[in-house]
């Protein structure tokens, strides 16, 4: 079993934001994806958004039977009661489902924030990576 944390990050709300994704093939092998997502409205938002960028990824890589973890209860929720109250979510878990339904094995988990430290670094450094291309952008202008 392939297991994929991701984690998204923002740094107001809204403000600039990234994904992180890291996967642990369980052969020696490590992966690690920083997404920059531009401008989003949340942290929560952030979270959906690397949620669905890492079953995209996963499925792309041809896995098949996979362990996701988030360090986000209302991500780890909505996919587990296939719900989201907030419509703001909505057209990410309506993303997200049918990608769920593709692998043959699909798990999601929550961990705490403590577990997730390769995910949450690799959006940070997304979001890092964003501000110097603004700021380069900026001081060319």
């Amino acid at each position: 079993m392939i297991e994929i944390s991701f984690d998204g990050a923002a740094i107001s709300n809204p403000g600039l934001a990234g994904g992180g994704i890291y996967i642990n093939e369980g052969n020696g092998k490590e992966i690690r994806r920083s997404l920059p997502f531009g401008v989003l409205t949340s942290n929560h938002e952030a979270e959906f958004a690397a949620c669905v960028a890492a079953m995209h990824y996963a499925l792309e890589m041809g896995y098949r039977t996979v362990s996701f973890r988030t360090d986000s209860q209302l991500v780890n929720e909505a996919i587990e009661k296939r719900h989201v109250k907030n419509e703001q979510f909505i057209p990410y878990l309506n993303e997200a489902l049918p990608l769920v339904d593709r692998f043959d094995l699909f798990f999601c988990k929550w961990i705490p924030d403590k577990q997730n430290k390769n995910a949450d670094a690799l959006a940070r450094l997304a979001i890092q990576k964003q501000m110097r291309a603004k700021q380069k952008k900026e001081a060319d202008s």
